[in-house]
Order: C-alpha cells, then structure tokens, then sequence
C-alpha cells in the first residue's frame, strides 16, 4: 500500500493537478486511480450506443409491415442499415441504406421491382409483404468515434418478421375413382382434402350434414406413391365398418344373365324393323333414344343402419415458396343406403382466416347419363360417335363408364368398352337397328341407358357398286 501526504513546506506540487485531486480524497490506491482516469477518458472518447428493435406480430401476405430500429447515443451518426438474414444467417443482404453524412437513403432492393420507404432515418415500411419476406432483418446503426473522427463504432439489433397465407385453394375429391359399383362386397370409400397456400399449416375436420364428425386419428406416412394416389392403398386398408356381417349375400344365378351382367328389365334382344320405300319418305332421326333407365337400388344383407367408425388422417407436403399443402383423408365403410345423398363438407381454420374456409360435396349415385350421337344421320361408311353430354342429378364421385352392345359385342370385336365415349368406326348396314347400353356408376349405385343406331344408305357408295350394264 503506498500511502501519499500532504507535502512539507518548501517542498514542489506537480502542476498537473493531481495533489489537487488527492487533497480531497485522502489515501487511495494507485490501481483505483488509473481506473478513473481511464474510465473518464473513455467516456469523453467514444461516447454510448444502444440499439433495439420493436418487436413484430405475425402479419398476413398483402398487409405493409413497418420496421422500427430505436437507437440512443450521445455522438454524431455516421448511417443506418437494414439487412435481410437468409442461410440461417450466414447471408446477409442490404435492403436499406441511410447515410448521414450527405443525409441520403437509398434501396438495394431495384432489382427485383422492390422499393422500401423511408418513414424515418431508422424506420423502414415494406409494402405489400409476401411469403418470401418471412425471416430474421438486422438493423445496424454507425456512430463516428470521438478520439479519433475516423472511425465508425456500430452497433446492432435483430427483429424476426412473421408472414402468414392463408390457405387459397380447397377441395374435396374422392379418392381412386373412378371405381365399379358392387352389392356383393363391403368397400371403404375415401375423401381426401386438399388445402394449398396455408403457411403454416391450417387445421383441417370434415363435416356430415353440418355436424362434425367424430373421428379416429392414425397416422399415416407421405409417400410419392400415396401422392398420385394409387389403387394400391385402398386394398391395404382394412374393412372398418362397426359390425360387418361375415356370411355375406351369395351372387344368385338369378340376377345374372349368361355373360355374368345382371339382370336387366327390359328385352335384350330388340326387334328391328325395316320398312319398305323407306328411302322414298323423310328419313327417320338416326338414333332412338330408350327410355328404359334402370337404377340398381338392391343393397346386400350385409349393409347396416348402424352408424360407421371414421378413420381421419392428414399429411403435411412443404412447398418450395414456404407454404404447406395439407391433405386430410376421411374413410370409411361406405354404405349405400345411408350415404347416397349425404352432405360432407371440408373446413379449414387458419390464424389469417377471420372465418372458416368451406367446401362440400354431396354423394349421390347417377341417374340417366343423357347420350349424344354425331353425326345425327348417320350413312353407311360413317365414323359414330356416342358420348355422355350430362346426367338428370349431379353426380359425387365421378362415375365410371361402360359400352356394350345389346346381344352382340362392339364393333372391334370387344365385349365391353370404359370410357365417356364409344367410337365406331365405318359403320356397316349391318349396325342398323342395333342398340348400345351404357353403364354409370360410382360406388353408390349404377344406371343404364340405351340408344338406339340407325343407319342410312350412303349414295356415294351405291354410286361406286352399281352395275354400268
């Protein structure tokens, strides 16, 4: 310890006032003096600097966003700068500068038909945020050193912009469709919906009638394979109807005819007519339309009226803008006797949603498939077209189609034909009078319609088969 005493008369003060400090003070170390000292000095070199940053509530896509950098120093600002973190911050790009020395600001952001604006030296205002702005911003804030005029001393603060989207497209489909109608046979039916453009992800439940469907969860993972959504998954899920029957309906040889099809309630073997002179009088129309529909209605004794278990699952698919893509799958044990006509309808909530989003859909077997014939008079070498134009009911889920001809096999040789159209191809005379059956149905129930082809002579071909002598 080094002790220092007032000084003895006579004796020299040093001029640089220090015996006045210590006069004051009494004893004290040396240590602790140089501590002041450099304390003092320090303060009156560099000064202080503080930066924070306000922070930001979850903002939805559209909406403008204002970030506030709030500094406190007591020297001379040198500029401000935003920058936007990307890489987990190990890229930083400028968005914003303000230079106070020429008292300018300016944005980095030209290049891609961006411009912020300047509310304040520190405060900047993005319009119109997207998906892609989500992220961490820095605000750097420079002061100019008092020792030495040159240097800068910076200091920083961070802020983490939260962007929502709302989910912009919904949808309700029916998975692997489209799929034959069966009486003999228990199937699971499944709806799948789609909610695209959510970030983050929205919460999805289904809907029967208006009333929410209480549901089992299980888990299943996302494949590329359950994506395109293969047929494969639906042999792989189990029955799940509450109490199926296991002695199910035998197929009775007497709903079937000898192609193995069921039973039909009309003549399967029309009568063609021919009139004679036909060709001296106004032609008939070239098809007849048979209004004999029949809509199978007969369900297999394994079919209950009990209420079904509702298996629900979800998948989470992230999308390259930073959106998700949820798909919620409901399935069940369909039963056609309760769910034709039943009401099922997809919500979706989502935190930039002030209201649920809502589609639906109605199941409902088809019922007349109305035909259409081109040409309308067709001859004789022509290329027949019959197509479905529409149904008298709409129709959930999309419905498959089947052609067959009436007592005979189509006009390629085959027996049946799946598709919205028949093409016939050079119809011969012999197709005149003939009658073409087509099949709809969906896992609810099929229809049948008939039409009937009537064939004109071609007078280009008589021309080219008649005799010169």
């Amino acid at each position: 310890m080094l002790g220092i005493t007032r000084p003895k008369p006579g004796e020299h003060v040093n001029a640089d006032g220090v015996w006045d400090l210590l006069q004051n003070m009494g004893k004290m170390t040396v240590f602790s003096l140089c501590l002041l000292l450099c304390a003092d000095l320090l303060d009156l070199a560099v000064g202080y600097l503080t930066v924070t940053i306000e922070p930001l509530p979850p903002v939805v896509v559209g909406e403008t966003v204002t970030l506030k950098c709030n500094f406190k120093t007591d020297g001379r600002l040198r500029e401000i700068v935003w920058y936007r973190v990307t890489d987990g911050g190990t890229i930083k790009q400028k968005i914003f500068t303000y230079d106070a020395m020429f008292n300018t600001n300016y944005s980095h952001m030209e290049d891609y038909r961006r411009r912020e604006d300047l509310v304040y030296q520190s405060t900047v205002r993005l319009p119109e945020v997207r998906i892609s702005d989500n992220g961490p911003y820095e605000c750097h804030v420079g002061i100019y050193d008092r020792a030495t005029r040159e240097k800068v001393v910076l200091a920083s603060g961070n802020v983490f912009l939260t962007v929502m989207s709302p989910p912009n497209n919904i949808s309700v489909l029916a998975e692997n469709t489209p799929a034959p109608f069966s009486r003999y046979q228990a199937q699971n039916f499944t709806l799948v919906c789609s909610a695209k453009g959510g970030k983050p992800a929205p919460s999805v439940y289904f809907k029967r009638d208006g009333e929410l469907i209480e549901v089992i969860s299980y888990i299943e993972p996302y494949t590329s394979e359950r994506a395109v959504g293969s047929a494969g998954w639906r042999g792989a899920r189990p029955l799940i109807s509450r109490d199926l029957d296991e002695t199910k309906l035998q197929r009775s040889l007497s709903l079937l005819d000898p192609e193995g099809r069921s039973a039909r309630l009309y003549t399967e073997s029309p009568q063609r007519v021919h009139t004679q002179g036909q060709q001296a009088y106004e032609p008939s129309p070239a098809t007849e339309v048979i209004p004999e529909t029949v809509v199978s209605r007969e369900f297999p004794r394994w079919v209950h009226s009990t209420d079904p278990l509702y298996y629900f699952s979800h998948t989470q698919i992230p999308q390259s803008d930073g959106s998700v893509v949820v798909q919620a799958r409901l399935t069940w044990t369909l039963n056609p006797q309760l769910d034709n006509d039943a009401l099922f309808s997809c919500e979706v909530k989502h935190p930039a949603l002030s209201m649920p989003m809502q589609t639906e859909v109605t199941l409902a077997a088809p019922k007349g498939p109305k035909l259409f014939m081109t040409p309308t008079r067709a001859k004789v070498g022509d290329t027949v077209r019959i197509s479905v134009q529409g149904f008298q009911n709409e129709v959930f889920p999309e419905p498959l189609f089947t052609w067959t001809r009436v007592g005979g096999r189509l006009l390629d040789g085959s027996a049946e034909r799946e598709g919205k159209e028949l093409i016939l191809e050079r119809v011969p005379a012999e197709l005149n009078g003939s009658m073409y059956r087509c099949t709809a149905q969906n896992p609810l129930g099929s229809t049948d319609t008939h039409t009937r082809l009537i064939v004109f002579e071609n007078p280009s071909m008589m021309k080219n088969t008649q005799n010169p002598n």
